[in-house]
């Protein structure tokens, strides 16, 4: 099927071009969202008599989204989950986590516009991706803890591996010393009864 696009689509084509589609993604998808517009005589004259009003519309919400994105780009938000001593999560972290994580830091951003590379199901930094508008991506990273004072280790660049490494260290180190101190007292007792 061939379309007009009415924006910038991804790995499609620009404002204007004519590209030809599955008729599935068109009816489905393009059209719906207000996209595109399907090629016939009258949608291309209405295209042409709205251009400019379109071009100018896009390049402020262009100019908005990148006032936006100046903001946000490399802002980190925490997430708070359960998860296992291992660092797997009891579930996993999605779009909508990370769309709320964002608005209740008081940033506008819908579950629609975030990107994620690969599932959230382990504890730590990841990077995600929000796209603004068609033209503007940004990045920002999703702290993943089970407190807060994990994700501030977890920022300060320490992961769940290590911090579980060194209370398991501190534990052995303890209880070591508890044994040298028994064993201490035993070789004082054992030197009593030989003397």
């Amino acid at each position: 099927m061939d379309i007009i696009l009415l924006e910038r689509v991804a790995k499609l084509g620009q404002m204007g071009e004519v590209v030809k589609v599955k008729e599935g993604y068109a009816r489905n998808y393009l059209l719906p969202q207000g996209k595109a517009l399907r090629v016939n005589a009258a949608n291309i004259a209405r295209f042409e008599a709205e251009k400019a009003q379109m071009e100018a519309r896009n390049l402020e919400t262009k100019k908005e989204a990148e006032a936006l994105g100046e903001k946000l780009d490399g802002e980190t938000f925490i997430v708070i989950r359960s998860a296992s001593d291992s660092g797997a999560l009891y579930g996993s972290v999605t779009t909508r986590d990370a769309a709320d994580a964002a608005t209740a830091a008081g940033f506008t951003v819908n579950k629609g516009q975030i990107v994620l590379h690969h599932t959230i199901k382990d504890l730590g930094l990841h990077e995600v991706n929000v796209v603004l508008h068609p033209e503007v991506t940004v990045s920002i990273n999703m702290n993943v803890a089970r407190s807060v004072e994990e994700a501030e280790l977890q920022a300060a660049g320490k992961s769940v591996a290590e911090l579980a490494a060194e209370a398991e260290a501190e534990a052995e180190f303890e209880i070591q010393e508890l044994f040298d101190d028994l064993g201490g007292a035993v070789d004082e007792d054992a030197m009593r009864d030989e003397a």
